[in-house]
């Protein structure tokens, strides 16, 4: 674990059993290669992150990409975070590229070369693939929180992340039981980490979609500086104050509307009230109208 400037940087579990199983059949210099393409990959992440002002608290490096945890979870734009995401593989596109023109040209060792891209290439392609935390499941998140409402968006992305996790895990069988090899052992690890991973964050979504709440307040501020126009919602006066934060979009800054069911307007909050209201109060169920009252 190292500590540099403000970030500590450490490497996972996960990880090390990869370095050590790559030692004990001898191939160091592929290690070190790994080693080497996944820091690069995952400084892209934090040079972007950090050209919004993200504040980083860990990255733990994974074998393929890493895990960075921001005190903004859940709580910058969507546009800024797709950025975040693609900084990581495009990294690894530029690695590739530069590798082949080196093969091409003669430069180096063309086989090394060709290895080089490869491994680039799988990087890039393994991180696509619409898992969360994978790089590619980060965008999906960001694609569901322009369709939906972030609680929605935040089950909807583990349901779907759990759900191919399993498809990934099954996928690690398929040359053993069609064409007659063995079970691929590297791609069932990292799926099985994949799903205890996601199926943890299920377990704990209450406490994520806090934390996006906790953040809303520094995210408003900014945005109403920038004078976005306000997102409203209607509700009813006894509709619970939890399940009117439910209706929060990421990229939104929202105006209450408590209405009655004949359509008489008995106030507007904005969200900030309902945020003090809600962490504040011992109840996060009382009804919406004692806001206003």
């Amino acid at each position: 674990m190292i500590k540099f400037r403000g970030i500590v940087w450490s490497v996972h579990p996960l990880f090390v059993i990869v370095m050590l199983l790559s030692a004990a059949a001898g191939r160091f210099a592929e290690l070190i290669t790994l080693f080497v393409l996944v820091f690069v990959h995952e400084l892209g992440h934090v040079v972007a992150a950090r050209s919004f002002g993200w504040r980083i608290r860990e990255v733990k490096l994974l074998p393929f990409g890493g895990v960075a945890e921001t005190e903004e979870a859940g709580g910058m734009p969507t546009r800024e975070e797709a950025i975040v995401a693609l900084a990581g593989p495009l990294q690894n596109v530029w690695m590739a590229a530069l590798a082949w023109g080196i093969g091409q040209l003669g430069i180096g060792d063309a086989a090394w070369a060709n290895e080089l891209v490869k491994a680039n290439m799988l990087i890039v392609l393994f991180n696509m693939i619409p898992i969360h935390p994978l790089d590619g499941g980060k965008l999906l998140q960001c694609l569901l929180c322009r369709l939906m409402t972030y609680h929605l968006a935040l089950s909807w992305t583990i349901r779907i992340s759990i759900a191919l996790s399993i498809l990934l895990a099954g996928s690690a069988f398929v040359q053993q039981l069609w064409l007659g090899g063995g079970i691929q052992l590297n791609v069932l690890t990292i799926a099985l980490f994949l799903l205890a991973t996601n199926w943890t964050h299920r377990r704990h979504m209450p406490f994520l979609f806090i934390r996006f709440l906790m953040n809303r307040e520094r995210y408003a501020r900014k945005q109403i500086d920038r004078g976005v126009h306000a997102a409203p919602i209607i509700v009813r006066p006894e509709a619970a104050l939890q399940a009117v934060l439910k209706y929060f979009r990421r990229d939104a800054v929202h105006l209450v509307y408590v209405t009655t069911a004949r359509g008489e307007l008995l106030g507007i909050l904005p969200e900030n009230e309902l945020l003090h209201g809600f962490f504040a109060s011992p109840n996060p169920n009382r009804p919406v109208v004692e806001l206003i009252i």
